[in-house]
């Protein structure tokens, strides 16, 4: 009486080794490089108990750059909201000449250094920019000043909420919209009742890459701000500055407030992410 059990060829057993192997290369590469430094930064911080991050969290300094940091999130963010909000509805409802290159202007700081886009500020509201003799007239301070900072965090935290609302917008597609209008609904009522609720979870998604963005620049904000203490130092200047003048205490504390935000926001994101497919299941 013959078998029906399949026999394993020497090639099938060889190739059940590689989803394994390639699994531990990647759990190896992001232990490496992401997981291992965030651990230590964490123990080095509290590595002589909590006594050092308690008084980092009492230094003047430090709570001036957690201001500055707030407060540049609060004006980046319903800026970069309301304008990402505007741009996406445009570039997927209309199709019109330059369509393309809107959309790449939108996605270049993905692409330019931040330390080059602080440049561009400069040179374009510094002394000798282009509207620098001007400012000075009036007696306005841009750059080395908190709006410098300010058109700093707005350019490179620009993209997310277009580039996160626009592919929903697009798969939604206006037939929601154009039959709320046929029922009478002016655009405010078709934008809160329909629009929005179609794209929510796409919006809160951008909204929060736009914060931690936001809240974390340091190369950008580091060429417009001067880096001075107490005035314009923001929390990823002031860890910066804390760790080159050997004041590794403050430096780990104020760098262990960063992870906790960046913890945060990939809990948020993973909540949304989840919110959204039980959505499409739906």
């Amino acid at each position: 009486m013959s078998s029906n059990k399949p026999v394993s060829s020497p090639n099938s057993q060889r190739k059940s080794w590689v989803p394994i192997v390639l699994i531990l290369i990647a759990v190896g590469y992001v232990a490496l490089v992401l997981l291992i430094p965030a651990a230590n930064v964490f123990y080095q911080a509290f590595s002589k108990g909590f006594g050092p991050f308690v008084d980092t969290l009492k230094l003047h300094d430090f709570q001036v750059a957690v201001g500055l940091t707030i407060s540049l999130a609060l004006i980046a963010v319903p800026v970069n909201t309301f304008f990402g909000l505007c741009a996406a509805w445009a570039l997927a409802r209309k199709r019109f000449p330059g369509r393309t290159l809107i959309l790449s202007i939108i996605d270049l700081p993905f692409s330019i250094s931040p330390v080059v886009a602080g440049l561009m500020i400069v040179l374009v509201y510094g002394r000798v920019g282009w509207l620098g003799p001007w400012l000075l007239d009036h007696n306005i301070q841009v750059v080395f000043a908190f709006p410098g900072m300010v058109l700093a965090t707005i350019f490179v935290s620009l993209p997310f909420v277009a580039r996160e609302v626009i592919p929903v917008l697009e798969e939604v597609g206006p037939e929601q919209e154009e039959a709320a209008k046929i029922l009478g609904a002016n655009e405010w009522q078709t934008f809160w009742r329909v629009t929005l609720p179609n794209i929510r979870w796409g919006l809160l998604y951008g909204v929060l890459l736009t914060n931690a963005r936001a809240m974390g620049e340091f190369g950008a904000v580091a060429v417009v701000s001067g880096n001075i203490a107490g005035k314009t130092q923001s929390l990823p200047l002031f860890v910066e500055e804390a760790y080159k003048n050997y004041q590794t205490e403050s430096a780990y504390g104020a760098a262990v407030i960063l992870g906790l935000l960046a913890v945060f926001t990939l809990v948020v994101q993973e909540l949304l992410e989840r919110r959204t497919r039980i959505k499409e299941v739906e």
